[in-house]
């Protein structure tokens, strides 16, 4: 699960503010329980236990299931990632680009593997052969075990603009059948053929529905990723503030290039070969296709 700083995700918060809810989850990680069960593990009434997991479920932190004459409670989510707002750099003035995940311009991919658009699943799933379909535009959120995507997008700064801060955005996630929760993958990401660094996505998450996820889409499949911000500054590359690798914005050319090309891989030598899978705008939990940010001076 993914939560923001805002209004929204106040019932998390409060579901949390309270150490009787702590030990309900601390119960409900190792197993499922009836109201009475925990009550007597707590040595309180059922009456204040019913109170607590209504509001642990307002939060969307666990679910109840009738199994005969019982409602069994059990856990919904194993891990909460909080992200604060965007740390604005107002130093510099900005220049953004958005690329469609169907846009991209060059892969090599190997199953499992598939696309989908807003409405459909495109072609046969685990069929690399469709990913050169034409509906390929048009999609939403795409997947793969192994191999690349590379995306261009155009330089929007001019011969007198400086650069000096490259961001890239994209939710992003492993690639297990279905989901898995604790799937790790390492995925690597280069810019203009330098290697940027490997990031190891912990799963394929699918323990709730993604907020922008269509109707259409089946549960059991991955819902959601994490949002995850690359950024190249004059000391070096960081993913979401901590160290990636030791590549520059002064190892990249600025104005007197006319495109960034992107490329997302897992390669087939890597630790973790859990593949990939993008979310575009109306998949997952971000309403974003890829970002791509230009500061300069």
């Amino acid at each position: 699960m993914q939560i923001q700083i805002n209004e929204e995700a106040l019932p998390v918060y409060e579901a949390l503010a309270s150490p009787v809810r702590i030990k309900i989850i601390q119960l409900l990680s190792k197993n499922k329980m009836n109201v009475k069960q925990i009550a007597q593990a707590l040595g309180l009434s059922s009456a204040i236990i019913t109170m607590h997991i209504n509001k642990l479920k307002k939060a969307d932190l666990i679910k109840t299931e009738k199994v005969g004459q019982q409602k069994i409670s059990s856990l919904k989510v194993d891990k909460i990632e909080i992200n604060f707002p965007e740390k604005i750099f107002n130093a510099f003035d900005t220049k953004e680009s958005s690329i469609p995940v169907g846009h991209y311009t060059d892969y090599k991919v190997k199953p499992t593997c598939g696309l989908a658009t807003d409405e459909f699943f495109i072609g046969l799933v685990d069929e690399p052969k469709f990913f050169m379909a034409s509906e390929r535009m048009d999609a939403q959120l795409l997947w793969f075990t192994e191999g690349f995507l590379e995306y261009q997008t155009t330089n929007l700064l001019n011969h007198e603009e400086h650069l000096e801060m490259l961001e890239i955005s994209m939710e992003i996630s492993s690639e297990f059948p279905f989901a898995n929760n604790n799937w790790p993958s390492d995925i690597t990401f280069s810019l203009n053929d330098k290697e940027l660094g490997t990031w190891t996505s912990p799963g394929d998450f699918a323990d709730i529905r993604g907020k922008y996820t269509p109707a259409w889409y089946p549960d059991n499949q991955n819902q959601y990723g994490l949002l995850k911000t690359i950024r190249i500054m004059h000391h070096g590359t960081y993913m979401d503030g901590e160290p990636m690798s030791d590549v520059t914005i002064d190892d990249l050319r600025g104005s007197d290039i006319d495109l960034w090309k992107l490329r997302v891989e897992v390669k087939e030598d890597a630790k973790n070969v859990g593949g990939c899978t993008l979310f575009g705008k109306s998949f997952g939990n971000y309403p974003q296709d890829i970002k791509v940010k230009i500061f300069y001076s």
